[in-house]
């Protein structure tokens, strides 16, 4: 899903901070902004913080359309 302002700047829906961003980067199909990135790499897995992480991301189901 992308929107793009009256500056041409492209923005995209993080799926970790429903938040729309300019920055940052796409795992498969689900885009994650910079901060929440960040976030996560700062995030040991055995932290309570990380499963929530692993829950946005498992939140929007892949197709086989989306794989190909």
């Amino acid at each position: 899903m992308e929107v793009e302002p009256m500056n041409q700047m492209t923005f995209h829906y993080c799926q970790v901070c429903d938040q729309w961003k300019a920055q940052g980067i796409y795992v498969l199909t689900n885009f994650i902004c910079q901060s929440c990135e960040r976030a996560i790499v700062q995030t040991n897995p055995e932290e309570e913080q990380y499963q929530y992480y692993v829950e946005k991301m498992k939140s929007r189901p892949l197709t086989n359309q989306m794989l190909m």
